[in-house]
C-alpha cells in the first residue's frame, strides 16, 4: 500500500484483498476490516510520512511446527517507512531494462496464485536478483504456458497502434494498480485488450509499461536487446496516476 499527502491509497481493496488472501491459504485474520484500517492509518499517523509504504502482514505463529499448522494463532503486523521511489528517477525517465526472467509463473492448479502470499514471490526475488546482477532493472516473467506474465513486481502493458494490450491475470495478481490504471486509460478513451499475448510480439509493441503499488506507472526503456521509448501514451497515464493518488477523492 502507498500513502500519498498522509492519505493511504486504495486502503479498503487491499484491505479486503489482505483478508481474502487470509482465506485462500487457508486461516482467518482474526480482526475486522474496519479494524485493520483504523489500525493502518494509525500505524500511518505514529509515523508521519506524508509519502511512504504500508506493508500488512500476517502471518501463522510457532504453536505447532511441522506441515499441519491448524491450531496456530494467526498474528497481524503493519509496517510503514518513507518509499521515494521502486525506480531510480532516472530509470523511470528513460524507462527501466528488463531481462527475461529464467523462472515461470506456475499453473493455477500449482498454486493459490491469486492471493498476495510471500510465498509466492521467491521466484520473483531469484528473477530480480538474477537481472540486477547482470545490470538490469528487474525481470520480465513467462507463465507454464510460455505467454507473457508479469515483472516481479508489477504488470505489464504493451502499446500497440494506440490500443492497450495486457496479459488476461489467470496466473498472478490482477493488481489494484492496474485496474486503476485500465480505468484511466479507459476515461481518456483508448482500448484495453486483455489477452494472452506470446513473447514474439514484444518486438511490435510501440510503447511498453508496468504497473504496480511500488512501480507506481514505470516506462520500460529495454527488454534483453529490444529498445523502446518512453511514448505519449505511457507519459499521459503518468501523469494520470500522478494526479489520482494525490486526489482527496481518491
Amino acid at each position: 500500500e502507498r500513502i500519498y499527502g498522509g492519505e493511504v491509497f486504495r486502503l479498503r481493496e487491499h484491505t479486503e484483498r489482505l483478508i481474502r488472501s487470509g482465506h485462500t491459504l487457508g486461516f482467518e485474520i482474526p480482526y475486522s476490516l474496519d479494524q485493520i484500517e483504523k489500525a493502518t492509518r494509525d500505524t500511518a499517523a505514529a509515523q508521519g510520512y506524508a509519502d511512504a509504504y504500508v506493508r500488512p502482514v500476517a502471518w501463522r505463529g510457532s504453536e505447532m511446527m511441522g506441515v499441519s499448522a491448524q491450531q496456530t494463532r494467526i498474528h497481524l503486523a503493519i509496517a510503514v517507512w518513507e518509499w521515494p521511489s521502486y525506480f531510480s528517477p532516472e530509470a523511470r525517465m528513460k524507462g527501466i531494462k528488463l531481462k527475461w526472467a529464467q523462472w515461470k509463473r506456475p499453473s493455477p492448479e500449482c498454486e493459490p496464485v491469486h492471493a498476495k502470499a510471500a510465498g509466492l514471490y521467491m521466484i520473483c526475488t531469484l528473477s530480480k536478483h538474477d537481472a540486477e546482477a547482470e545490470g538490469f532493472d528487474d525481470a520480465l516473467m513467462l507463465d507454464w504456458r510460455g505467454q507473457v506474465a508479469e515483472t516481479t513486481g508489477a504488470n505489464i502493458f504493451l502499446v500497440i497502434g494506440g490500443v492497450l494490450h495486457t496479459p488476461t491475470p489467470d496466473c498472478f495478481l490482477d493488481g489494484i494498480t492496474r485496474r486503476s490504471v485500465i480505468a484511466l486509460a479507459r476515461k481518456r478513451g483508448y482500448e484495453i485488450v486483455e489477452r494472452a499475448i506470446m513473447p514474439d510480439e514484444i518486438a511490435k509493441a510501440d510503447e511498453i509499461f508496468v504497473t504496480g503499488t511500488a512501480a507506481e506507472v514505470t516506462p520500460v526503456g529495454q527488454i534483453d536487446n529490444m529498445k523502446f521509448t518512453v511514448g505519449p501514451v505511457t507519459a499521459s497515464l503518468m501523469e494520470d496516476y500522478e494526479a489520482l493518488v494525490r486526489s482527496p477523492a481518491a
